[in-house]
This record gives C-alpha cells, structure tokens and sequence, in this order.
C-alpha cells in the first residue's frame, strides 16, 4: 500500500508541474525529472520529508521563470520534476530506488542522509554509467558529508552541495578552541562511515588546537536503532565532561539531547545539526548558550536579503513543524538549472562539465563547484542558541522560542580544504 501512495504522489507531483507550465504557457514537453532517493519511512522518515520540502520549494522558484531554457533540438524550455524514491534507510533499498528511478527515465539523481547511502549510489551510479553511455546519471548529494566522498572515493558523475565533515569540524573548533574554560569533552556518534569521520576528524583537531582538553568519553553507537538514550546520557554526566561533540542527526540527535537534559548535564552541545528537526525544543531552556551548530547559512543571519529568503520559504511552508530550510540545497537546484542551460542538452556527461565551473548566488549567498573533486565551496556559519528576541536572534526554530545567533561566519576561502581526489574522467 506504502508503494502504492508513494507512486501516486509522484505522478500528482510531476501532474502538478506540467499543469503549472501549460498554465505558463510554453510547450508541452515532458519535465525534467529529478529522483530524491530518501528515508521517507521509519526512524528518519522526518528528515527525508524535510528535504523534499526544501526540493519542491527550490522547483518551483526554476519552474515559475519559466523553467530550464533549452534549445527547441532539445525539447525547448522544460520543467524540474521531484520524484521520490523511499530507501527506507538501507543501501539495498537505496540501490533498488536507483533501480527504479533509472526506469522511470531519471537521468539526475539527489540523496544526502546517510554518507554509507551515498557511497552505495556513487558505486553503483559509476557502474551503470559505464555499462550503459545512452542512460548516464548526475548524482548530486546535498549532505553525505564523509570527507572520502570527495576524497578516495570522488567520481566525476558526484556532486556534494555540503561542506564535509571536516570542514564542519574545523568551523566548529574556531569557537570551541577559544573557551578558556573547557577542560574535557565527550565524543559520541553514530556507527557508520559519517559517525566514525567526526569522532576520528575531532580527535586529530582536538589534539592540535586544544591539547590541554581531555577526552573524556569516545562512544559510537548503532545508527537509527536505539530508543533510549538515557545509559549514553548518564555515562556522560558521570564522566565528567563539560562538553559532548557530535555529528548525530535526525532523531538519534533530538533522542540524545533530550536524555542528556533528562539526566540533568548541563555542559555544551558542539553539533553539526544542533539547529533543527526537534534538537532546540528538546533541549530547552538549558541549551541557551550551550548548544553550538555549524551550517552554511543560518536564519539570523543578519541581512536584508538573508531574512527575506527565509520569510519567503515559511511564507510557503507556514506550519512550525516545517521550518527546516537549507541555503545549499536551494543552490543546488539553481546550480544544476544554470548548468543545463549551459550545456544547451541533458547530456549527463556535458552537464557535468558544466556544473563542475557553476557559480551561483542566491539571497547574498554565494558558492562555487570546486572541479578538482566536485566538492562546493561556500560561506560556513557558527551559532549558539539563545532565547528568540536575544541579541541577534530574530528568529526562532520550529516555534521552539530558541533560534541560534551568529558568533563566527566564515568565507568559502576559509572554509575551503585540500582534496586527495584523482578524478578519473569519461
């Protein structure tokens, strides 16, 4: 029945985007479909709803100028078409959504949660494109952030929208390498290759820039699979630790905090995904000045066009339970848009050399491909939660009363770090 739902939202959706570029009036020719391979069920299903929001939003704005402009020899202006895909959180459902999506006629493909998910996509991806040039696939990826996707394991055919997790890392240790007072911190994180980077990633920046802190704690622990935080959270009271670093996201984050306030700890949170999906109303009051988070562009971040982006996405998505919008995956539909065009086809091969030169800026925001190793290069934002209506804090998360507050913006120059990738080009 599940499948049976999900095929109908496809087609309504693809429906709904050609009635809207007849209403336009241009041609009628068939739309550009994109295939989002997502967790749209079980312990991540939140976080795969919350992309697609962010795709849809981003289509539409490319469809309402009238879509892609191509030549009429290929086809004439064309509309962007999501399509979604469910992998239930698995690789073999991942690569059976690929399956799908290639018989469907998808020629790009978009997947983010999970760095192991994404790994399988980019094997199999590099495979098929080999073994059949008439059906090659784009895979652009808006946040799989193991560092050796655009490292050992970069392919001409992958695109990462995310600055990685070392990156992350990095702009994170600019604030936590100047609290003086921080004595011993607690690494936990989720098993698997993402999970493992951070904690190995903090561990070598740890040792570097603050030598004098402890590690108190160095925990992994399965992914998606564990309900009760409670026995993490009381170990990492017990040890002492004055802050927890973690790369945890989707409900194995908002589980965590929620246990470690349960408990009753009360040192800092240094997160990568800190700043939405439940995260600050689970933590509450006690985050105020303790939880830090890094992303590329954060709400209160303070500019006329930066507020305007951010009304206009909760404009269209006005419920509080969706106030989850990403700078970066709205640059990336701009991006691939714009390479299209370039190219004048939909040739995979001519688009990606396209996108592999896009520069693009939206809402003051501005980034580019990085053609070595595919990996974008952008601004990094660090903030600290704080009361909404604070200094700095304009707006709030998901109604929760706490936003976050911009301490330290970094440039794509500051942001940027080396590639071991050796790209083997078609």
């Amino acid at each position: 029945m599940k499948n049976v739902l999900n095929r109908a939202l496809k087609s309504l959706l693809a429906a709904l985007f050609t009635s809207a570029f007849g209403l336009a009036g241009a041609q009628t020719s068939p739309p550009i479909r994109i295939g989002m391979i997502e967790s749209l069920s079980g312990s991540f299903a939140n976080t795969g709803e919350a992309v697609f929001r962010n795709l849809v939003w981003a289509v539409e704005r490319v469809n309402a100028r009238g879509g892609v402009k191509l030549p009429a020899s290929a086809g004439g202006n064309r509309l962007l078409a999501i399509e979604r895909y469910d992998n239930k959180g698995q690789n073999e459902e991942a690569l059976s959504a690929l399956r799908a999506a290639i018989d469907d006629g998808t020629r790009i493909v978009m997947q983010g949660n999970s760095s192991a998910i994404a790994a399988a996509l980019i094997d199999a991806i590099g495979k098929h494109n080999e073994r059949d040039s008439a059906r090659r696939l784009l895979f652009l990826n808006y946040s799989a952030v193991d560092p050796i996707l655009t490292n050992e394991k970069c392919s001409f055919w992958h695109f990462r929208y995310d600055a990685h997790a070392d990156m992350r890392m990095a702009a994170l240790m600019q604030v936590l390498k100047e609290d003086a007072a921080l004595r011993s911190v607690y690494l936990i994180g989720q098993d698997y290759s993402f999970g493992q980077a951070v904690l190995r990633e903090a561990r070598r920046q740890l040792g570097a820039l603050r030598p004098d802190v402890r590690i108190a704690g160095d925990e992994l622990h399965p992914m998606g699979r564990v309900k009760d935080f409670l026995p993490y959270a009381a170990k990492i009271k017990a040890s002492g630790a004055q802050a927890v670093i973690t790369g945890n996201w989707g409900n194995d984050l908002t589980l965590l905090v929620k246990a470690a306030r349960d408990v009753g700890f009360d040192g800092k949170f240094y997160t990568f995904y800190g700043n939405a999906l439940g995260a600050p109303a689970a933590i509450g009051e006690a985050g105020v000045g303790k939880v830090v988070a890094v992303a590329d562009w954060l709400p209160n971040v303070q500019t006329a066009e930066s507020e305007a982006f951010y009304r206009t996405f909760r404009q269209r998505f006005p419920s509080a339970a969706d106030d989850y919008v990403h700078m970066r995956m709205q640059l990336m539909v701009e991006s691939l848009a714009a390479a299209i065009e370039r190219a004048g086809t939909l040739d995979a091969r001519a688009v990606a050399l396209e996108l592999e030169r896009t520069r693009v800026t939206l809402a003051g925001q501005s980034a580019a491909m990085r053609a070595l190793d595919h990996q974008f290069q952008q601004p990094l934002v660090v903030g600290v939660m704080d009361r909404v209506g604070s200094a700095g804090v304009k707006f709030d998360v998901e109604g929760s009363g706490f936003g976050f507050r911009v301490v330290r913006s970094l440039t794509p120059a500051q942001a940027e770090m080396p590639s071991s990738c050796r790209m083997v080009r078609p």
